[in-house]
């Protein structure tokens, strides 16, 4: 009985050991995220309208802020999900506006929600929150 117990322990560990993740594709680091956007103010305000986009600071790399629908948005770390901690590792909006694309790996991501469009990326690109009150036109983006 004792050595059918260490048998199957044996393989669970094995087993474990073998689901390594992709070594391709790393974790983005976290960082704090809390940033309030004024969109009556100049760039912002272009945010305003329903497909717009703009880069801002914070985050690991910078953050793509997306106007996906009347006063909804969706905020974006640029820092590409593959290789992530090589330094040009960025993402950025590409001439369709459809996409952001990493011209490094050539990885790229859908603009209205960070998904994978095509690889060599797996991982969905990092979100942060966001908050938006229709009556001050504050955009609050924050993790």
């Amino acid at each position: 009985m004792k050595l059918l117990t260490i048998s199957i322990f044996t393989v669970f560990v094995l087993a474990l050991s073998n689901c390594k993740k992709n070594s391709s594709d790393s974790d983005v680091p976290n960082t704090l995220v809390d940033i309030t956007l004024y969109l009556t103010q100049y760039p912002y305000s272009n945010l305003n309208t329903v497909g717009n986009w703009l880069y801002i600071s914070g985050g690991v790399r910078g953050i793509v802020v997306y106007t996906s629908a009347p006063e909804q948005f969706v905020a974006i770390e640029r820092n590409c999900t593959y290789q992530s901690s090589n330094s040009s590792a960025i993402v950025s909006v590409d001439s369709s506006y459809a996409f952001l694309e990493d011209t490094t790996c050539g990885s790229k991501f859908y603009l209205n929600d960070a998904s994978v469009a095509n690889g060599p990326a797996t991982v969905p690109l990092k979100k942060y929150n966001t908050s938006y009150n229709p009556t001050t036109k504050i955009l609050h983006i924050y993790n």
